[in-house]
């Protein structure tokens, strides 16, 4: 007779626990992104707002300033700046007109990536080594990483699939209900 090792019963449990969780944020993980990329954009457009907060302010003022060939002074920029990231951020955490929010963030992201190549003295230290505010926009790659994500479920219809063993758990699920 063979004995099959089993992990103590507190560890099963946590597995459980686990399993379970990661079942549930799997559902909603697309949400998550989409609230929490919203709550950044929503924070830094608020410090935007109100000059001399937002630590970004004066290289983004200054890369507008370039890309528009100085024609939108500082004190445009800022505010409108301001008012599309607080737009974008209010558009993503609430989930209203997305189509429309991810094309606005899309064309910002297109925007502050360019800074890297328009504004080099500012952004990078060396070939290769950014500086404080280069780091600030390359760490942007994030937030598009997660955007991208947000558009792909959003064109399927935000529907995610249920894995091989989401699908056997429900069918646990539905079997133990019947047996009640």
């Amino acid at each position: 007779m063979r004995r099959t090792l089993r992990p103590p019963r507190p560890l099963r449990h946590r597995r459980r626990w686990l399993s379970s969780f990661s079942a549930g944020y799997r559902r909603r993980e697309t949400a998550a992104l989409r609230v929490s990329v919203g709550v950044l954009y929503l924070w830094f457009g608020v410090l935007k707002l109100i000059p001399g907060l937002s630590p970004a302010q004066d290289i983004a003022t200054h890369a507008m300033s370039v890309m528009t060939f100085h024609m939108v002074p500082p004190s445009v920029s800022q505010p409108l700046l301001a008012a599309m990231e607080v737009l974008i951020g209010v558009g993503l955490i609430t989930g209203r007109l997305l189509p429309l929010t991810l094309a606005v963030f899309f064309v910002h992201m297109a925007g502050v990536f360019a800074t890297l190549a328009i504004l080099p003295g500012e952004v990078w230290q060396h070939p290769f080594v950014p500086s404080m505010e280069g780091q600030y926009i390359i760490k942007n790659l994030v937030l598009v990483a997660a955007c991208l994500s947000v558009a792909t479920a959003a064109v399927r219809g935000g529907a995610e699939r249920p894995t091989v063993h989401e699908r056997a758990e429900e069918q646990r699920e539905k079997a133990g209900a019947g047996v009640r």
